[in-house]
């Protein structure tokens, strides 16, 4: 079993920055507004041969009971509970603070085995502060720069007897039955998807309920989460990777720094997903904002299901979602279609309707139809509604072809395909959703130019 690593300390000193260089790439988000992680963030980690799973968490901060930050610190106590290795980290420049102090007690009662990291220490520049820590009861600590890579070494040698890394020949000989087993074993990846949506609509209550528990941090605060979360679960028997994210508003709102990495983080999710999860406030109309970021989902090339949370608080239900639906037909003509689901992510009423929604929309999303079959319906298309005649002589449309799916992608010929007017393609498209049941899912349609087999010939 894969051991599990949680990063743990108070505010601002370089957590997440030491968890992105174990995870190899950058994951969390890094600024120095202190409290920036405020979820338990996750990731394959690695250190020489040693692999482990790396945990970022929130600051620890003492706060009022039943506060944010309050929910965040308990947040973090049950990462250092489910975790193997703590990784305590302080600011070396800045010495041992009364916080430090307290916290050091918690890592220590965890019963984990615990190293202590004094970061910032890059060029002897927190000394001090390092032969501070050792009053703090943990062991000796390590000097170490998250920021410059500096003093890993260290941190390797501390980790690999308690990873217990296979020595010599035998890591060798596991390294390579690991990648014969990942040859020989069958594609089994989890779905990938997005929960995206304006601020405080339910996005981590939605995903809390959906895997049975609190492991997001939720609130009546609006844009709790700032990272872009992911969640391994499984539905059903089918494995599904959860990407909760911060709440989008209008770009002419966000002129915040720390809210435009947010938004950025929210945003690769969307590229990085497969299906995506719009989740709308029922309480509040259908906004602008809504539709824009459905229109963004769209022309990434997304499968997208709409949710319509807080059902329950509703007066009428009907009224309102014939509402929706007309909104929806109107100005989402991308993804016409488009499953939409009634549901209370926190009475979990409706969730039953979720997730059939979402792998009836990911396998239209990866429908391919036989060539010959897009051929025959062409020419259906065809001799029901001709393609426009520009200057008396009428377009002709020579062939058809599936080039790609996910989303359906579609390649027409045409010796005439630049005067091809884009109602026609429209026509086509329609035509194309209704035949094959690509109803809900993006459809691209590309144009190319057929070449003339007489060119150049006399």
């Amino acid at each position: 079993m894969t051991p599990i690593v949680v990063i743990a300390g108070r505010p601002n000193v370089g957590k997440s920055t030491l968890f992105n260089r174990l995870a190899g790439r950058r994951l969390a988000l890094v600024d120095d507004t202190p409290g920036v992680t405020r979820d338990r963030r996750e990731a394959e980690g690695r250190l020489g041969e040693l692999r482990f799973r790396v945990v970022d968490t929130a600051g620890l901060d003492m706060a009022p009971a039943g506060s944010l930050a309050d929910r965040m610190r308990r947040q973090t106590e049950a990462a250092i509970a489910d975790a193997d290795i703590c990784l305590f980290v302080i600011d070396a420049r800045a010495g041992v603070t009364a916080q430090d102090r307290q916290f050091a007690e918690i890592a220590r009662r965890s019963g984990k085995p615990v190293l202590l990291i004094a970061n910032k220490s890059e060029a002897s520049a927190g000394e001090a502060g390092r032969l501070e820590a050792y009053e703090l009861g943990l062991g000796e600590p390590m000097a170490l720069s998250a920021a410059h890579g500096e003093g890993l070494d260290a941190l390797y040698e501390a980790l690999r007897p308690l990873i217990g890394a296979p020595e010599g020949e035998s890591a060798a000989a596991e390294a390579e039955e690991e990648v014969e087993e990942q040859e020989e074993a069958p594609p089994d990846r989890p779905l990938r998807l997005a929960i995206v949506g304006r601020p405080n609509a339910g996005k981590s209550t939605l995903i809390n309920t959906l895997i049975g528990s609190d492991r997001l941090l939720t609130g009546p605060e609006a844009g709790i989460t700032r990272d872009a979360i992911a969640v391994d679960w499984e539905w059903q028997g089918r494995k599904v990777t959860l990407w909760d994210t911060a709440g989008m508003r209008r770009r002419a709102r966000v002129t915040d720094k720390l809210e435009k990495l947010s938004v950025a983080d929210a945003l690769r999710a969307v590229r990085f997903a497969e299906v995506v999860v719009l989740l709308i406030d029922a309480t509040q109309p259908l906004e602008k904002q809504d539709l824009q970021i459905a229109h963004m989902v769209a022309e990434e090339g997304r499968g997208l299901v709409i949710a319509v949370n807080k059902w329950d608080l509703v007066d009428e239900p009907g009224r309102l979602m014939r509402d929706i639906q007309d909104q929806v037909q109107s100005q989402l003509s991308q993804v016409a279609g488009v499953a939409i689901v009634a549901m209370s992510a926190l009475s979990g009423r409706g969730l039953d309707r979720l997730m059939p929604a979402v792998f009836e929309t990911f396998r239209i999303w990866n429908r391919r139809i036989p060539t010959a079959k897009l051929n025959r319906w062409l020419e259906e298309q065809v001799e029901r509604h001709p393609p426009p005649a520009p200057g008396g002589r009428r377009i002709k449309l020579r062939y058809m072809t599936q080039a790609n799916a996910r989303p359906p992608s579609f390649v027409l010929f045409s010796s005439s395909a630049a005067e091809l007017p884009e109602s026609y393609l429209r026509y086509l498209v329609n035509g194309l959703r209704d035949a094959f049941d690509l109803w809900g899912t993006p459809i691209r349609m590309h144009l190319r130019k057929s070449r003339n087999p007489y060119a150049g010939k006399r």
